[in-house]
């Protein structure tokens, strides 16, 4: 049985999944029963280097020719305004779609799913998250039978090589952001990565997976790392403990923790050796327990599988007789989200070096309904910090589990003592012992 697939946009991952359909086809045809005939490729540039060069009666510059000619339409363009109308005309004309749109699926996504569900179709997006990891399908078939507690993950690449850089190799983040520049692990513009953007759509998706509910991206708590100092990951590595990225999204009662930001993890925690630009998800669920996913997180090759596994999903689903459709369906649950969120906390404040500093502070934390887990010794974190026989010196406090409200009222009050001088630094802590 032979289905048509095409596919608009033939940038990276455009081009390596036409690679892979078309070098692999009599394996996939093997191994599923379908021969998956690449019919067309749209893209408005045949002009730049590509690493595998399309045939050329395949290349068109009008993705109506896609749409006309496939079963299956892949949408790899990205963005949210010519993607969106793409994969809503492919839907409404009966057809399956896959896409790697995590943007356009974080932030409009429920639009898409509900014309999905109208005209029971499928839609495959494994590829939005993790690139080649296949934490969708864990979360839709592999783990349907449980209750998800919480998950935990390294979503961007470039954020994880920047911050891996700074505790194996003591560079700042500048330093290790141009080393990563260079390296081609991220963009001349790396706001997306680095502010956290990237790795929120992707929690964000996760989320709504996991627990049945549409979220508002507008409700997810988003911290990047472009404040982080060199100072405090070499603290956090005298408390043990490895800085990451992470993307946390949990189920509290009938509300949702959904965060992205610096989190210390204890070294010895599988997610905090996952270094360099790889990737790495942990789910918890009620019955199977904690699972991780590990590999790229991106790139052309480890994307493309995932696709390519959507289109092998789509065929399938063409060929059953008694149809069920792929889509998320939130049969209108709208869980809360918990923006006050409960969780440990470093904290580091700069003062002088003189009594009673620390008893100042403490006495504010104490008001808000914050305990003190440690304190850490003042000649090591000044020598560190290269600050010995300097007036002003580090503070570093360690917290029991506290409300980010508190933590935040305690906060500024602590900014207007006398004896602090400058912002506080907060970096969240995700340790389970506490």
């Amino acid at each position: 049985m032979q289905v048509r697939v095409g596919i608009v946009g033939c940038g990276t991952v455009g081009t390596a999944t036409a690679k892979l359909l078309l070098t692999n086809r009599e394996l996939i045809r093997k191994r599923t029963g379908i021969d998956f005939v690449l019919t067309k490729v749209a893209d408005l540039n045949w002009e730049k280097e590509r690493e595998f060069e399309i045939p050329r009666e395949l290349r068109t510059t009008d993705y109506r020719e896609v749409l006309s000619e496939s079963d299956i339409v892949v949408e790899l363009v990205g963005g949210k305004t010519f993607a969106k109308e793409l994969i809503l005309s492919a839907l409404e004309e009966g057809k399956c779609v896959v896409t790697a749109n995590k943007h356009l699926l974080a932030e409009e996504g429920k639009e898409i799913f509900e014309k999905a569900k109208e005209k029971n179709a499928f839609i495959g997006f494994e590829a939005s998250v993790g690139g080649g990891i296949p934490v969708i399908k864990a979360l839709r078939e592999g783990l349907v039978g449980n209750r998800i507690k919480n998950i935990l993950g390294i979503l961007n690449g470039t954020t994880n090589y920047i911050l891996t850089r700074m505790f194996e190799g003591g560079l700042g983040l500048e330093e290790a952001l141009s080393e990563a520049q260079r390296l081609g692990y991220a963009e001349a513009d790396p706001s997306l990565d680095i502010d956290g953007w990237d790795a929120a759509h992707k929690i964000a998706i996760l989320a709504e997976l996991a627990y049945g509910s549409y979220i508002d991206f507008g409700d997810v708590y988003v911290e990047g790392i472009r404040g982080v100092d060199k100072l405090d990951v070499e603290l956090g590595k005298e408390l043990g403990y490895t800085l990451k990225l992470l993307a946390i999204a949990k189920r509290v009662d009938d509300e949702i923790e959904i965060r992205v930001h610096p989190t210390f993890i204890h070294t010895e925690e599988a997610l905090a050796k996952v270094s360099g630009v790889y990737n790495a998800v942990m789910i918890e669920g009620d019955f199977v327990g904690k699972t991780m996913f590990y590999g790229r997180g991106a790139g052309g090759h480890p994307t493309a599988s995932a696709v390519v596994s959507d289109i092998v999903d789509a065929g399938k689903f063409l060929l059953c007789e008694k149809r069920t459709p792929v889509y998320v369906d939130w049969e209108g649950r709208k869980l809360g989200v918990r923006k006050n969120f409960y969780s440990r906390y470093y904290l580091r404040f700069s003062v002088p070096d003189k009594p009673g500093v620390l008893a100042s502070v403490a006495r504010v934390l104490a008001e808000h309904n914050i305990s003190i887990a440690s304190v850490l010794q003042k000649e090591m974190v000044c020598k560190i910090a290269g600050s010995e026989n300097e007036p002003v010196v580090p503070l570093v406090i360690l917290t029991h589990k506290a409300y980010e409200q508190d933590i935040q009222s305690a906060l500024s009050r602590i900014s207007e003592l006398p004896v602090v001088v400058g912002k506080p630094v907060l970096i969240r802590v995700e340790e389970e012992a506490y």
